[in-house]
C-alpha cells in the first residue's frame, strides 16, 4: 500500500498515465465550458471556482444555464447535488476496494476526484485493494486537465465580443441535446425519466403552480422522473 504521496510512488505514477486519455477528453470540454460560462453571464473567476470546487462537467454546464436564465442560487445548488447524487455510489463503491486503514482525510482526497470516467477507469483494476496512490494520480491529472480547460476557456471568453458570447449561449442547449439523447437511445429509464420530469414540468406550467420558482420547479421535476424511471423499470434492475 501506498502510504506516501510522493510523486516517486510507482501507483501515482501509474494513475496519471491512465488519466491521459481521460485528460485529454476532458481539457476541450473544460475549455467549451469556460466560454460559454462567461458567456452565460457568470464572472470568470466565479467560473474558474466552480470547476475547483465542483468539478463535475454536465452539472456545470446545467448550473451556467439555470444562472444564464435568472434561476436563483439555492436552486442551483440543490439542482446540481440532485445530478451529483450518483457520486455517493461511486465513492461507496470503491471506498469497499482501499485499505482498511486509510485515514478519513485521505479517504476524503480520494473521493473528491471521482468522475463517471475516473470511476471506470478504476474499477476496471484488477487488484482486490486499490492503491490509493494511484486514486490520487488518476483523479488529479483529470482535475487538472478540467481546471486548465476552463481557464482557457474563461481567458477566450473574455476576449471575444458580447455578441459573439451571446451567440455561444445557444452551446449550452446544444450539449444538453448531446448528452441526453444517446443516454435515451441506449437505456429506457433514461427516456421514462426524461419524459417523465418533462411531463410534470409542463403540467406545473399548465395548472399555474406561481408559488415556485422556476429553478424549484426544474428540480422537482428532476426528482420526480427519476423516482418514477426507478419505480418502473425497478424489476428490469433486479434482473440485471
Amino acid at each position: 500500500m501506498c502510504n506516501s504521496l510522493s510523486m516517486n510512488d510507482k501507483p501515482i505514477l501509474t494513475g496519471v498515465r491512465s488519466a491521459f486519455p481521460i485528460a485529454a477528453g476532458y481539457f476541450p470540454i473544460a475549455v467549451s465550458f469556460g466560454l460559454t460560462a462567461v458567456s452565460a453571464g457568470l464572472e470568470p473567476w466565479l467560473a474558474v471556482l466552480m470547476s475547483l470546487i465542483v468539478f463535475a462537467g454536465a452539472s456545470q454546464f446545467v448550473a451556467a444555464n439555470l444562472f444564464a436564465v435568472g434561476i436563483g442560487g439555492w436552486e442551483i445548488v440543490l439542482t446540481t447535488f440532485v445530478l451529483n447524487f450518483r457520486h455517493f455510489l461511486m465513492s461507496s463503491s470503491l471506498s469497499r476496494r482501499l485499505s482498511k486503514d486509510i485515514t478519513r482525510p485521505r479517504s476524503a482526497v480520494a473521493a473528491f476526484g471521482i468522475t463517471d470516467e475516473t470511476f471506470a477507469m478504476a474499477s476496471m483494476r484488477k487488484e482486490k485493494v486499490l492503491p490509493e496512490g494511484f486514486l490520487y494520480g488518476l483523479n488529479f491529472t483529470a482535475y487538472a486537465a478540467w481546471c486548465s480547460g476552463t481557464v482557457a476557456g474563461v481567458l477566450a471568453g473574455s476576449l471575444l465580443a458580447d455578441s459573439v458570447k451571446s451567440a455561444l449561449t445557444f452551446g449550452l442547449y446544444a450539449l444538453f441535446i448531446g448528452l441526453l439523447v444517446p443516454e435515451m437511445k441506449r437505456t429506457r429509464p433514461a427516456v421514462t425519466a426524461g419524459v417523465s420530469a418533462m411531463a410534470v414540468n409542463g403540467g406545473m406550467e399548465i395548472i399555474g403552480v406561481t408559488f415556485l420558482s422556476a429553478g424549484w420547479k426544474i428540480m422537482i421535476a428532476t426528482v420526480a422522473g427519476a423516482m418514477l424511471a426507478a419505480f418502473i423499470h425497478r424489476e428490469e434492475e433486479d434482473e440485471a
